[in-house]
């Protein structure tokens, strides 16, 4: 089981209330959400990083037969 811990946070109502309206979901919900995508962010950033440093040795049509 994943270890969770309770935290109190102040956060301005008015961008909590636009959060939670993006999202659709409760306080608890729309907090962890935020939490994924900062933290996914970051993972894209570093990425981005890698971009042109990697050589594929394979081909788009060669990926599309693949699939059948």
């Amino acid at each position: 089981m994943e270890t969770q811990r309770k935290i109190t946070v102040y956060v301005p109502e008015d961008l909590l209330r636009r959060a939670q309206e993006s999202t659709g979901k409760g306080i608890t919900a729309t907090i962890r959400r935020g939490l994924e995508m900062l933290s996914a962010s970051k993972a894209y950033e570093e990425l981005l990083k890698l971009r042109g440093k990697i050589k594929f040795s394979t081909n788009l049509k060669d990926l599309r037969e693949d699939r059948r």
